[in-house]
């Protein structure tokens, strides 16, 4: 069952790219992508289905999620330089860690941080305020937690703590 919401999420990530942005449409289907990342985990807990597959699709669908709503998104946001530089170097801090996790723990870390969750929240919180709330204040408030999580994300690795 979770990985059938998994999949569902792959599919609405794609339906996405079929729709204008911050149309009725884009809004059903990041909805419930955005919904059905929170649910298949949930299931999967409870249910007792845990997987390594579950676990791979979940972050192939995050990937989807992700880059579908990049393409859409990033052609239509006016992004000021400042804001590139910080998600770049927040981008470089990943890199490192995701280094780093290879080389202390041999293997790809995922860290499940309240911080990294918080980040994935306010990411996901952006698109459905950008109406009524400043890309400007939203951005400071996400590249800031983003940032924290990061930086901790590293510490967690180099620590050894998941």
């Amino acid at each position: 069952m979770a990985n059938t919401i998994t999949f569902f999420r792959i599919a609405a990530g794609i339906a996405l790219l079929f729709c204008p942005v911050f149309s009725p449409a884009f809004y059903v289907f990041y909805i419930a992508a955005g919904l059905s990342d929170m649910l298949d985990g949930f299931v999967a807990r409870k249910t007792d289905t845990v997987s390594k597959l579950g676990a791979r699709l979940d972050t192939m669908a995050d990937f989807v999620f992700v880059v579908v709503c990049l393409i859409k998104l990033l052609p239509v946001l006016h992004i000021t330089v400042w804001l590139y530089v910080w998600i770049g170097i927040i981008a470089l801090i990943k890199v490192v860690n995701i280094i780093s996790g290879l080389a202390v723990q041999k293997k790809l870390v995922a860290v499940h941080s309240v911080m990294n969750k918080a980040t994935g929240v306010l990411l996901f919180l952006l698109p459905l305020t950008i109406l009524a709330v400043p890309l400007r204040d939203s951005a400071i408030v996400t590249c800031a937690v983003a940032t924290f999580a990061a930086i901790q994300e590293g510490h967690f690795i180099r620590t050894e703590r998941e």
